[in-house]
């Protein structure tokens, strides 16, 4: 009957004993079993695992594909118009012994620190070497491409394997948004400037060109208005030698007549005449005809 107690307590030393010698890995995880700090077994594959209870240890970690945020670097690409790019990678554990020996015991949090370095040092190289042109287009996953292959080679010591890197942003560093934001506004406004040149300088053309036109109609029409005034000058003047030709003394009537009209309006100057002047000489006549 004694014995039964002793018994009891072996029994459950050595259920704690088996409990504590299984352990699960998880089909999102893989586990490395450590005994006194080395690696003596790796578990990659899901489902129950088996360890040496007291001595040995099992350290997890994460299966799945990861991301990191890079931290914003400023780069200098070619035309030396400098950049804030803010980036984020992808990355998976591939090898978890080399990433033990890596990290140590600092798992994730200090590859993840490692792995923000070598991401910005190889995005300021490729970066460094093409035009902010490139960079700031729509077509730049060469590049991206080619940071990612960079990072491979360098983060294959760290046991990870980076699957991409993506450019979230790339923006004007915020000292020098002003500057060219003042410097855009200096381009339009120059380009605006010439194209008004260019406007009044093709609107002097059209002036010069109408005003040249004026003075061309306005002589023709002159011209041709001056041939039919001597014309009619001309005929009329036929007409009044052929009439003074037919009957002379009607011709000097009806000059009288006219001299008359002229003289004798309102508003003209008063004229101070001698009864007996040849100018009333048809006036004067009872026949109406001038004095001899």
């Amino acid at each position: 009957m004694r014995k039964s107690p002793i018994i009891l307590i072996i029994l459950v030393i050595i259920g704690v004993l088996g409990l504590s010698s299984i352990f699960i890995v998880d089909e999102r995880e893989r586990a490395l079993v450590l005994r006194f700090g080395r690696v003596v077994d790796v578990k990659e594959t899901p489902g129950l695992a088996f360890k040496l209870p007291i001595f040995d240890e099992v350290v997890r970690y994460d299966d799945r594909i990861l991301s990191i945020d890079v931290q914003p670097l400023e780069v200098t690409p070619l035309d030396d118009r400098r950049l804030v790019v803010d980036a984020f990678a992808r990355y998976r554990i591939a090898d978890l012994n080399q990433f033990r020996q890596a990290v140590g015991t600092g798992g994730i949090p200090v590859a993840e620190n490692r792995l923000d370095s070598i991401l910005r040092a190889e995005t300021r190289e490729v970066l460094g070497s093409v035009s902010s042109r490139d960079i700031l287009s729509s077509d730049r996953a060469a590049l991206m491409l080619r940071i990612r292959n960079s990072a491979i080679a360098e983060a294959r010591a760290l046991g990870v394997t980076v699957i991409d890197v993506r450019l979230k942003a790339t923006d004007l560093p915020q000292a020098n948004l002003q500057a060219t934001f003042d410097r855009m506004k200096a381009e339009r406004e120059r380009e605006a400037t010439d194209e008004r040149a260019r406007g009044n300088e093709a609107a002097q053309r059209v002036r010069a060109q109408a005003d040249r036109t004026v003075v061309e109609l306005v002589s023709d029409a002159n011209r041709e208005a001056e041939i039919i005034r001597g014309e009619a000058d001309a005929e009329r003047n036929a007409i009044f030698a052929e009439a003074y030709g037919a009957d002379p003394e009607f011709f000097e009537f009806y000059r009288s007549l006219s001299a008359y009209e002229q003289a004798l309006q309102g508003g003209n100057s008063s004229l101070v005449l001698s009864p007996d002047s040849e100018f009333f000489n048809y006036l004067k006549s009872p026949s109406g005809q001038g004095g001899r």
